[in-house]
């Protein structure tokens, strides 16, 4: 989870307040306590998050002096977030539970939940346990702002072109606050792994690299201004900033990232820190939203691996893979040129083309699993290339709450060779629908659901879903042939993540070995392989949300489908979502209530 992430998304939850004045508070006055308290929360934070303002389209009308700022990444600009938490938690916790209605009650423990995580990170003297290195290959300024001001930040007219400049002159001054942040950590031992730093200074220097005029910075400026047809010099001001400004903040960064590399520590696990093993179990409890020690989890991924490669088994002798450990098959299987988009341009946009159409079609099958079907736009995007060095495989950004920006589903298309034809229907399926963007949507459209939970992620919750979407598409035809491999490898990889995230922060393995066994176990190439891990390494836990997730789904309907009989149908099971996320536990006791009331009604 990137920094203030809960923030952002809990203030753009709030946020659709100003766009739908028509949505009824609940009727108790201990719930229109609560929604008050919620949007007041919301009004003092917005403040404090420019970026999420923009980035669900909320930067206009009276906030739109919101458009020109960048987040406050200043030591002093993280504290103020820390204690609007610590505010935020106080006020919830003065709303008694006796004085709410059942719904209430639980819309205030999952509030609670939500800045429980940042205050227990805190005690640790971290933003996020499950991301406590204040710069790596996948987060920080430089890599977080130049990819949000081209994805996020619109321009439609001169004003917000003006915006864009105005931001672009900010970078260089959030890039020197963080900097006191980067140092603050380092004189406590929180650094990256020494491969990690090397990769952020091969990024900053790459994007440093080009003329300012030819900088993607700039480009992306003067290539949306023409578009919308906006006279003005918009590259010699923006290459003016970038020379002047941008380019002289990242090389002071630069030199300090160079300094720290001399402190960074061996290893690669959170076992390498101070606390590291307090880190782990409270980035791993986040995570799942469990207690599971880290024994546990390894022992679980082990189980599932081994329940998982015998059904692959079976699918690729079916096949004719027949030689070989599964992992050894599905890496002959990627690399059939029968499976691969050529390497070029050209076949990207093939491959884009072809992830559209399959969500399109899946689009078309929702209503049989589904009684309410959004139908948010959703685009697929290639990760721009100056930062996919570091970047996941696969990420998903939720669409701008005005109807400004669509969904973004990006995937990582670095080497095409890494995305066999196979595997591409299930990652679909997990960003697309019936996964993220369908969860999203149906929480953003539940009309009972307080506004500052519309668009709340719980990682074990929302990535569980997202798996148990790729299981649900097969039921729904959404596999053809060969394409059921990677289904099934798809979970794999998840279940395999167990084994690795605990060998990495608790068995102490070496990103080597973890590398290694997912290339041995799952078949992924060897460069994809070890994006995965080197993600791994610096987002503590997060790689278990998924499988664990998964689990608990897959055991909630499971128990619903035996309670009910005949009295149940998925229409009715996938109806919890409008409830949005929520902790495991939560979900499970919500099953049971639900289950409960359907017997009741006859």
């Amino acid at each position: 989870m990137k920094r203030r992430d809960f923030l952002s998304r809990a203030l753009a939850g709030s946020a659709v307040l100003a766009l739908q004045p028509e949505v009824a508070l609940a009727q108790s006055s201990g719930d229109r306590k609560l929604g008050d308290l919620l949007d007041r929360l919301f009004y003092d934070g917005l403040t404090i998050s420019p970026e999420a303002a923009t980035g669900y389209g909320l930067d206009k009308g009276i906030r739109s002096q919101l458009k020109s700022r960048l987040d406050d990444r200043s030591l002093a600009g993280r504290e103020v977030s820390l204690e609007f938490s610590r505010r935020a938690h106080a006020s919830l916790k003065a709303i008694l539970p006796d004085d709410l209605s059942q719904a209430g009650k639980r819309n205030r423990e999952i509030a609670l939940f939500m800045f429980d995580e940042q205050l227990q990170s805190s005690a640790l003297g971290l933003e996020s346990a499950q991301m406590p290195y204040a710069v790596s290959q996948q987060n920080g300024a430089y890599f977080e702002v130049p990819d949000f001001i081209d994805s996020q930040h619109t321009i439609e007219n001169t004003a917000d072109a003006e915006a864009y400049l105005s931001r672009l002159a900010t970078f260089r001054h959030v890039l020197d606050d963080e900097s006191g942040y980067i140092r603050e950590q380092g004189a406590r031992g929180i650094i990256a792994p020494l491969w990690s730093l090397d990769m952020v200074l091969g990024q900053m220097r790459s994007q440093r690299s080009p003329a300012p005029e030819e900088s993607p910075m700039a480009r992306s400026l003067v290539s949306r201004a023409e578009a919308k047809g906006l006279a003005g010099d918009w590259n010699g001001r923006a290459a003016k900033i970038l020379r002047d400004e941008v380019y002289p903040a990242l090389d002071r960064q630069i030199g300090l990232i160079s300094r720290q590399r001399a402190a960074a520590r061996k290893g690669d696990g959170a076992w390498r820190l101070p606390k590291g093993d307090e880190i782990y179990a409270t980035a791993l409890r986040h995570a799942t939203t469990t207690n599971l020690s880290p024994q546990d989890v390894h022992r679980i991924g082990l189980e599932q691996v081994a329940e998982l490669s015998a059904k692959l088994d079976a699918v690729l002798k079916a096949a004719g893979y027949t030689q070989g450990t599964v992992g050894q098959r599905l890496t002959a299987l990627n690399t059939s040129a029968a499976q691969l988009y050529p390497n070029t341009d050209a076949g990207r946009a093939e491959m884009i083309a072809g992830l559209n159409a399959g969500n399109a079609a899946m689009q078309e099958r929702l209503s049989r699993a589904f009684g309410r079907v959004p139908n948010e736009k959703l685009e697929i995007r290639r990760v721009p290339p100056e930062i996919q060095d570091g970047a996941p495989n696969g990420y998903y950004y939720s669409s701008a709450l005005d109807g400004s920006r669509p969904a973004i589903y990006w995937i990582n298309l670095k080497q095409t060779g890494d995305w066999p034809k196979y595997q591409l229907p299930s990652l679909t399926y997990h960003e697309g629908v019936p996964g993220h963007h369908l969860q999203g949507g149906y929480a953003r459209m539940a009309g009972d659901l307080p506004l500052m939970l519309q668009n709340y992620f719980i990682s074990a919750y929302g990535e569980g879903w997202a798996l148990y979407a790729e299981q649900l598409a097969e039921e729904l035809g959404g596999y053809q042939g060969i394409e059921a491999a990677g289904y099934l490898q798809s979970f794999l990889f998840r279940a395999s993540r167990l084994v690795v995230d605990t060998g990495l922060h608790h068995l102490r393995w070496s990103r080597a070995k973890a590398t290694r066994y997912m290339v041995e176990t799952v078949g992924f190439t060897q460069a994809r392989s070890q994006r995965e891990i080197d993600r791994y390494c610096t987002m503590i836990g997060q790689a278990c949300s998924y499988k664990i997730g998964h689990l608990a789904w897959v055991q909630a309907r499971e128990k619903a489908q035996r309670s009910l009989g005949d009295k149940f149908n998925l229409a009715w099971f996938h109806d919890i979502l409008g409830e949005g996320s929520m902790p495991l536990s939560m979900l499970e006791r919500r099953v049971d209530e639900r289950i409960a009331e359907r017997l009741v009604a006859g």
